[in-house]
């Protein structure tokens, strides 16, 4: 199972910022080209104030800050360049976050859709929509937020495909800020099937792919739920990739590249579950030579190895 697309997290809020240039961003491209990834998935297209494009309605609406740089257009014109597939990641307010309310991610991105769309959609490379919402179980008003923004996203596109990429709530599953790595409430294989099922039902029509991540089971967990995951995706026609995470959540430092056995454990019960493609979370920290992690190289170097006999 390889890799064939990362996640572009640029506005960084939780991993340390690289301080790239278009320079070092092409770079980054052609490192992933080279094994064979060929779609990129901008993350987030901004988190509260911090924003990847000079948005004339989160400048003006929200207070964000304008950007240096228009990363959106740079992403845009090197995967144009380089010919592969960009997804634009929707706004975080991160009200959400502070209220548990999703009406307002609902409120925003339906500005945030247009307007990217006129400024943007012209790029050929422009292949499809990224509903960042991270849900896990049933969150409320997530499956509404889902439905409203994907088919919004879906009628002025084209009807370009979209993704979303919510998290498996195992025992991994705590918060990024938390000093603990486990916890002892993790969900049952069938009530992940259950409020999954209710979920995807929910959103049939707007939403063509989903890739739960990875990390959040033990190893020995991931055929189980993942031939969970790929069952609903069939049953509900969606498409089934995996978000395979390259980064460490066993380690009491966050967030470090992952040891190779455990990347490839995990690769391999994708394949194993007949999923339709693996993406990461995500290349340029975490697996890049050119990363600030001296040992994502190295992964890098592995994973160049061990797709070589597949």
């Amino acid at each position: 199972m390889k890799i064939t697309g990362t996640f572009l997290d640029e506005i960084s809020h939780d991993i340390p910022h690289q301080n790239w240039g278009v320079e070092e961003w092409r770079r980054d491209f052609e490192y992933m080209k080279a094994i064979g990834i060929d779609t990129v998935i901008l993350i987030r297209s901004g988190y509260r104030r911090f924003i990847t494009y000079p948005s004339a309605y989160l400048i003006k609406e929200h207070g964000c800050y304008t950007p240096p740089v228009d990363l959106v257009d740079m992403f845009l014109q090197l995967a144009d360049e380089l010919g592969m597939n960009f997804y634009f990641g929707l706004y975080d307010s991160g009200k959400y976050w502070d209220t548990g309310n999703m009406q307002h991610e609902i409120d925003s991105n339906r500005f945030v859709i247009d307007e990217v769309w006129n400024q943007y959609g012209h790029h050929r490379s422009f292949k499809g929509w990224y509903l960042s919402m991270e849900i896990s179980r049933k969150t409320k008003g997530a499956t509404e937020a889902f439905k409203t923004l994907g088919m919004q996203c879906k009628e002025v596109s084209g009807n370009l495909p979209t993704l979303i990429s919510p998290w498996i709530d195992g025992k991994k599953a705590v918060m990024a800020a938390s000093g603990t790595l486990t916890k002892e409430d993790a969900v049952s294989l069938k009530e992940h099937e259950q409020e999954w099922s209710e979920i995807f039902a929910g959103v049939k029509g707007a939403v063509d792919a989903v890739a739960f991540q990875d990390g959040h089971i033990d190893y020995h967990e991931l055929d189980d739920f993942f031939a969970i995951n790929k069952k609903m995706a069939d049953q509900f026609g969606l498409q089934c990739w995996t978000n395979a995470e390259s980064f460490d959540r066993d380690m009491p430092i966050k967030f470090l590249p992952i040891k190779f056995e455990k990347l490839r454990l995990k690769l391999e019960a994708a394949r194993r579950a007949g999923y339709d493609k693996a993406i990461t979370f995500e290349f340029s920290h975490f697996m890049s030579p050119q990363s600030s992690y001296l040992q994502a190289g190295h992964l890098y170097n592995r994973y160049r190895e061990y797709i070589s006999n597949i």
